[in-house]
């Protein structure tokens, strides 16, 4: 099961490079903005709970599916949100390739007690089999 969902995030992850190389976007440019949507680890700057927030609404495959929605809307409709549609079009399928990359990886949506504590399971050395455990606090 664990292969098929990692395939299925692989299909995924390419039909986002398909549909940037379809909206011109260079193979250099998507690797730069692949690394985009990291910033939300920042929040763990401030707290656990901050960053789990932050890191979460940019790697949440609906927000990214939102972002491009909005992208598309405004270019039928011609809303003017001071962005271009095709620059919201294309941050979503970022956001979502970024997603799609990261559940392939064994990273997925963060918990509130720490970073290594995500909704696929334990990543790094908090990870079943190693020898160091997080406490309670994510630490």
């Amino acid at each position: 099961m664990k292969t098929l969902l990692k395939t299925e995030e692989l299909a995924q992850l390419l039909a986002c490079m398909a549909t940037l190389a379809a909206q011109g976007v260079p193979w250099w440019a998507w690797l730069l903005l692949l690394l985009g949507p990291d910033i939300g680890m920042l929040g763990y700057l401030i707290g656990p709970r901050t960053g789990a927030f932050t890191y979460n609404l940019l790697h949440h495959k609906g927000t990214a599916l939102l972002v491009a929605a909005i992208g598309l809307g405004s270019a039928w409709y011609t809303v003017p949100l001071g962005v271009s549609p095709q620059a919201l079009l294309i941050a979503g399928v970022v956001l979502y390739g970024h997603s799609s990359m990261d559940r392939m990886l064994g990273f997925g949506l963060k918990h509130g007690d720490g970073f290594q504590h995500t909704h696929l399971g334990w990543i790094g050395q908090a990870a079943p089999g190693t020898r160091h455990k997080i406490d309670d606090q994510g630490r």
